[in-house]
């Protein structure tokens, strides 16, 4: 009688570890928080303002310069340039630089004494602020 209580008990336990688990408490799965705005994902957002609105447009201020992108920047400053048409090479005209991991962003360069002046500061300070018209 023992030797079929045992086969019993053994028949019971094989039995329940053939059914299914119980279903185990999951963790949420977590929520994405928002990207952070990186110097580059801003100074991206800049470089491509500046390319719509003072290049592609055809802006007579800003005809004489051309548009180069460093964004690629080993330093952790991405940035773009002005620089006279053509020559891509030269002297920048205007820097426009970011720094990696913070959302600042600071222009200098002999264009700021000119008269466009006036017009870049107010362009860079509106697509700083999240905004991409072109509004003149």
């Amino acid at each position: 009688m023992n030797a079929t209580v045992l086969l019993l008990g053994l028949c019971a336990a094989s039995l329940s570890a053939c059914g299914s688990p119980r279903p185990q408490d999951r963790p949420a799965a977590p929520v994405a928080a928002p990207r952070a705005d990186t110097g580059l994902d801003r100074m991206e957002r800049l470089t491509l303002a500046a390319n719509r609105c003072w290049f592609k447009s055809g802006d007579p201020a800003f005809q004489a310069y051309s548009l180069a992108p460093e964004l690629s920047s080993f330093s952790g400053r991405p940035r773009f340039l002005l620089v006279p048409r053509g020559r891509i090479e030269a002297r920048p005209l205007l820097v426009v630089e970011g720094r990696a991991g913070s959302g600042e962003v600071s222009w200098y360069g002999p264009l700021l004494d000119k008269p466009v002046a006036a017009r870049i500061d107010a362009d860079l300070g509106r697509w700083r602020s999240g905004t991409s018209d072109c509004a003149a």
